[in-house]
């Protein structure tokens, strides 16, 4: 959807996916164009009227700063949002209220990244497997684009005309991806061609309680690149809630601290601490309808 940077705005081509490789021919090679994971923004929509609830309780679960909060059209068709950064050291989320009904097909998307070169990215993604939902377009403070990957992984992709400067993350957050095999390994390939993504870990074994499954295991990567963290969770599909719906997960140091620190301030954990995969980890419901994972290393 929208990432705010005071203004957010999505703006996606459309585009048809690139034409699978013939044998013997080499991968497309582009450059990288990431800024850096503090620019990483989970784009979080939440009722206007929860709007500064989510936000007081985002930054006391996990510290950090807010931007000046506005009204402001988002999308290049008429509306009206309440928009407003909340950067906290684990991780930026970029948040919504919207006034007016939302226009399509903003909503979907789950994080903005920053770019050096918007035109020479959008152009790069497609060129890796991407389409574009909706055409570029400017707004007040740059331009935007929404694209999907293989699987129905909605991103945006954002440069602004004067460039951002937020302070680097103490914790990387995850993108956290759920596909079925039937889309994954495009999407891992399609990624880390355009992100100059490298695999830090490709578990086919692991434990499906880390998703809700306990008894079963499933294939999970974990990938880095300039644009930050990304865990893919390869899996049958039959996830029970909330799993699936936990967007972006987030390191800290001590889980249990934080999980008091987000009761105090309004938010519910679905899901109790667990140590699985060599984490602590519990699920959390912020006022307004967020979901986020919340994970500290296992005591050795």
């Amino acid at each position: 959807m929208k990432r705010i940077a005071f203004l957010l705005g999505a703006a996606i081509v459309v585009a048809a996916p690139a034409a699978p490789l013939l044998a013997g021919e080499a991968p497309v090679q582009t450059p990288d164009y990431s800024v850096g994971p503090q620019y990483d923004t989970t784009h979080v929509y939440v009722p206007e009227a929860e709007f500064d609830k989510f936000v007081a309780s985002f930054v006391a679960t996990f510290g950090g700063t807010t931007s000046k909060q506005g009204e402001f059209q988002v999308t290049p068709t008429k509306s009206l949002t309440k928009s407003q950064l909340a950067l906290t050291p684990a991780g930026t989320v970029s948040v919504f209220g919207f006034k007016t009904p939302i226009p399509y097909p903003f909503g979907d998307e789950r994080t903005g990244y920053l770019v050096t070169d918007m035109d020479a990215a959008v152009t790069s993604a497609v060129k890796h497997g991407a389409i574009r939902r909706i055409t570029t377009f400017p707004d007040p403070i740059g331009r935007d684009a929404v694209i999907q990957w293989p699987g129905g992984v909605n991103m945006q992709i954002y440069w602004h005309t004067t460039k951002p400067n937020y302070t680097p993350l103490a914790t990387v957050p995850e993108n956290r991806i759920y596909l079925t095999a039937d889309a994954a390994d495009r999407f891992i390939s399609d990624w880390t061609g355009f992100a100059h993504g490298k695999i830090a870990s490709d578990n086919r074994a692991a434990p499906g309680a880390e998703v809700g499954q306990p008894g079963k295991t499933i294939r999970r990567v974990a990938i880095d690149s300039g644009y930050g963290k990304m865990v893919v969770f390869v899996t049958d599909g039959q996830l029970p809630w909330p799993y699936g719906r936990d967007m972006t997960g987030y390191a800290v140091s001590d889980l249990a601290a934080t999980l008091a620190k987000a009761t105090a301030a309004g938010a519910e954990t679905l899901i109790t601490p667990s140590t699985v995969g060599g984490r602590q980890t519990a699920i959390v419901q912020f006022p307004g309808g967020y979901i986020a994972e919340i994970h500290a290393e296992a005591a050795k």
